[in-house]
């Protein structure tokens, strides 16, 4: 693998411009260091090491953070930030431009960051010349072992005259991204495994990076990671190309070193506190607070499923089977302010993500968990594609798929989609009523005429299943009771069907008496 040695050279040498004792700007310091000591660097090399890593005995990182920084509180680590005019790329003929994270409270083991430009790679050594430090205290006098807690990335996003912030990688394998005018919402992971297992679940962490120096007018960012963990290592390759809408193209090898574990690719983390099913559980001013408030699929046989989220009382794991899918994501639909009335958490510009599968994943299925949470600040949803087959020891497995960072990732105009999705009672206040309101993408009007609605429970009985008059919204409502008849969970489903095909994508949702 690449091993770039000198490090005590290069951060004198970096040190030294950025804190004005050079003659150098930090970007020509840099690839003055670059020069000196780079190494040919390819994502094969990536691949192999990740083989060789998983064809030993898993070692955990090294402790080499000093203790003091271990033990940062959060308002002292907030008081480190990265010196803007250290930005990584300044003076290079790119709009991109990279900033460093400092390691500490939470972000316990620092990683390895390279940057790569001409087929040549050299790491970045840490520099405390690089941050800013709002207490003195905080200033290491020893930075041996101190490396970074990750990176983020900025681009001419929202307009040419600035950079502003679109992508960070910080923590395990956590990472998420924007599109414009979005503010920060959902993550994305590399790898899940064992979520939501009663034997707990395990974090695979990337530990290096290798960032490619875009050349000018390149619109892609390329960031090659290896990922490792107890049970596997990895090589990843994501193309991020931001912009209207924010895509990321993933390449990925997996060598694992056990087997029979539950492995979730692609995973996605949010957050959904109330929306309009559940919002009478919580007394709160505003209308919802979620960062997603559905799960979408679109199947290998062509079927659009939406599944509204839930703030369940227990936690609950949802599998959806399938065969080649062609698509799934967590999806923010309820695109207006007076959807949420949230001033400053923005929840109207949350990105949805759409994961678009490149190549055969075969049988399995979108498995969505949910977990109780009675505060917005927690992270309790999860969904990724659970392969069929299980991984094996010494197994390897290859996967790639497209994201979308987006706003909008409707079914196309042949069916209409879930606008809304409402429930209370009844107005004899003795049954669940669910009120669901469905859209179009198209030009065309929505209208009931030639429709058939299809409802369907799997405990209880399902009463009233009407159309509504003409909303003034445009939008098309339609109703039903359950009577769960003692029943403790009932899996409701409705479609709207024309001339016995879909005319809407299915509504799915696990009804729960608690």
């Amino acid at each position: 693998m690449v091993v770039i040695d000198r490090r005590a050279f290069i951060g004198s040498v970096i040190a030294g411009a950025v804190a004005g004792k050079g003659l150098l700007s930090p970007a020509a310091a840099q690839q003055q260091a670059e020069d000196t000591a780079a190494a040919e660097f390819s994502f094969d090399q990536v691949v192999a090491e990740a083989q060789r890593l998983a064809s030993a005995a898993y070692e955990p990182p090294p402790n080499t953070l000093p203790s003091f920084y271990e033990d940062l509180s959060y308002d002292q680590y907030r008081k480190i930030w990265f010196d803007p005019k250290a930005a990584i790329w300044s003076a290079a003929p790119t709009d991109f431009r990279l900033d460093l994270f400092h390691p500490g409270f939470l972000y316990k083991h620092p990683v390895s960051i390279s940057l790569v430009s001409d087929g040549k790679a050299v790491e970045l050594p840490f520099s405390a010349d690089l941050f800013e430090y709002g207490d003195p205290e905080l200033r290491p006098q020893d930075t041996e072992g101190m490396g970074f807690a990750g990176f983020r990335a900025r681009y001419p996003i929202n307009s040419p005259e600035a950079h502003q912030e679109f992508l960070v990688f910080l923590g395990a394998s956590y990472f998420r991204a924007v599109a414009r005018n979005q503010v920060y919402g959902l993550s994305a992971r590399g790898l899940a495994i064992d979520t939501g297992e009663m034997s707990g679940e395990e974090f695979p962490a990337f530990r290096r990076f290798w960032i490619e120096q875009p050349g000018p007018g390149d619109d892609t960012l390329v960031i090659n990671a290896l990922l490792d963990s107890y049970s596997v290592a990895g090589a990843y390759r994501f193309a991020v190309t931001p912009g209207a809408e924010t895509t990321t193209e993933v390449t990925s090898e997996l060598f694992f070193r056990r087997g029979s574990m539950k492995v979730g690719l692609a995973p996605l983390t949010s957050m959904f506190m109330f929306g309009g099913i559940n919002r009478g559980a919580f007394d709160d001013y505003r209308r919802a607070v979620h960062d997603t408030e559905g799960l979408q699929m679109l199947t290998g046989n062509g079927e659009w499923i939406w599944r509204p989220l839930d703030n369940p009382a227990h936690l609950q794991i949802s599998g959806f089977a399938d065969l080649h899918p062609r698509g799934f994501g967590l999806i923010q639909r309820s695109r207006g302010y007076e959807d949420y009335l949230d001033a400053e958490a923005k929840y109207d510009r949350r990105p949805s993500l759409w994961i678009e599968p490149i190549g055969d994943w075969g049988q399995g299925s979108v498995e969505l968990v949910e977990i109780p949470t009675d505060t917005e600040f927690n992270d309790n949803i999860v969904a990724y594609w659970r392969p069929a087959a299980e991984p094996t020891e010494g197994g390897r497995w290859s996967f790639s798929y497209r994201m979308r960072w987006t706003s909008d990732v409707t079914p196309g105009p042949e069916v209409l989609y879930v606008a809304s999705s409402r429930a209370g009672k009844n107005l004899r206040q003795d049954r669940p009523l669910f009120v669901l309101d469905f859209g179009s993408s198209g030009e065309a009007a929505i209208s009931s005429d030639g429709m058939e609605l299809q409802v369907s429970a799997s405990a209880g009985k399902v009463f009233n299943p009407i159309f509504h008059a003409s909303q003034p919204t445009g939008l098309l409502r339609v109703s039903f009771e359950l009577d769960p008849e003692g029943a403790e969970l009932s899996e409701l489903r409705a479609l709207l069907t024309k001339a016995g095909k879909p005319a809407s994508e299915t509504w799915l949702y696990r009804w729960t008496s608690k």
